[in-house]
């Protein structure tokens, strides 16, 4: 049985003693939860694979690293560059221990005014990203007998209104990693979810443009409000990492909330209508688009290759 992270009172030592000197792969690991929590890893003495799409802003966030790292530049939705980066890793580094599905992007706007190869970018990156992932490093799984850690997000619990093709695509990264926690254990591969609620990246800094979204934050408990720093939320993965946990929670209160999710989309459908009688239609289409600079930047390298060119270096 596997555990759900928690706070060790052993301290940080009794955490980084079965990481150190380890093979973990991050995806996603140019900026935000992916870059904080490639540096944690490695403060845990693990060597670190940065996966992403952004070579320059990958090779910054590496330069911070105190053990020897690989930065490795791949589009999660093309399975044979990440069959290539699994190769270089393994060449580079060794075989992975710990792989990290971090990749994710997010798109805010109503559903019928959002472009459709938009949306389903986001469903490819979030989740059939997460099974390139899972498919091009099993086979380093099995041999090290390691532990894939999905991230996916609240947002699983209740799917928020404007966000459809995220809320989807994080439900469906959550399925994914239960039917494939029970296929892999008999083979000594753990697999673990992590949920994550609102972490201060740059995916929700436009977050009160978006007026259902901001009315879902306002009527949260105090405590739920709370924004966490990346390198918080980082260090509750690492604890689920070092603990091959099934479940990690950032923060750690949401797993009260796992009874009570049959609730959540009444609430949050409720509060959604009660927004969204009070404002005009067009108000909500004002701002669709992807969130952050790492879904610009995504958005941008896949549009250019669509088009037969290449995306700027970042």
């Amino acid at each position: 049985m596997h555990s759900t992270a928690r706070p060790s009172p052993s301290g940080t030592a009794a955490l980084e003693a079965p990481l150190r000197g380890r093979v973990a792969v991050v995806t996603g690991a140019a900026r935000g939860i992916g870059e904080a929590l490639a540096r944690r890893l490695s403060a845990a003495g693990m060597h670190v694979a940065l996966v992403g799409r952004e070579a320059r802003t990958l090779h910054a966030a590496a330069s911070s690293l105190t053990i020897p790292s690989q930065c490795v530049k791949a589009d999660v939705t093309d399975q044979a560059a990440l069959d290539e980066a699994a190769r270089q890793v393994a060449d580079g580094l060794g075989a992975a221990s710990v792989v990290v599905a971090n990749a994710g992007v997010a798109a805010g706007g109503p559903f019928r005014m959002t472009d459709a190869d938009l949306w389903r970018r986001v469903v490819d990156v979030n989740l059939v990203g997460a099974a390139n992932t899972a498919r091009a490093f099993l086979p380093q799984l099995t041999r090290t007998r390691g532990y894939f850690l999905q991230v996916a997000s609240t947002a699983a619990f209740g799917s928020a209104p404007m966000m459809s093709a995220y809320c989807a695509s994080k439900a469906g990264a959550e399925s994914f990693a239960q039917s494939l926690r029970g296929e892999l254990e008999p083979d000594g591969i753990a697999v673990g979810i992590a949920y994550l609620h609102w972490t201060g990246t740059d995916m929700i800094a436009g977050l009160d443009e978006h007026p259902v979204l901001r009315a879902l934050r306002a009527d949260q408990p105090w405590f739920a409000r709370r924004v966490h720093t990346p390198e918080q939320v980082a260090d509750w993965l690492a604890t689920g990492v070092a603990r091959r946990a099934a479940h990690v929670y950032a923060p750690p209160w949401l797993r009260w909330c796992q009874p009570l999710r049959p609730l959540f989309p009444l609430m949050v459908s409720r509060i959604a209508r009660r927004e969204m009688r009070r404002r005009p239609a067009a108000e909500f289409g004002a701002e669709t688009g992807f969130l952050g600079a790492g879904g610009r930047a995504d958005w941008e390298g896949y549009t250019s290759a669509a088009r037969g060119g290449s995306a700027p270096l970042r």
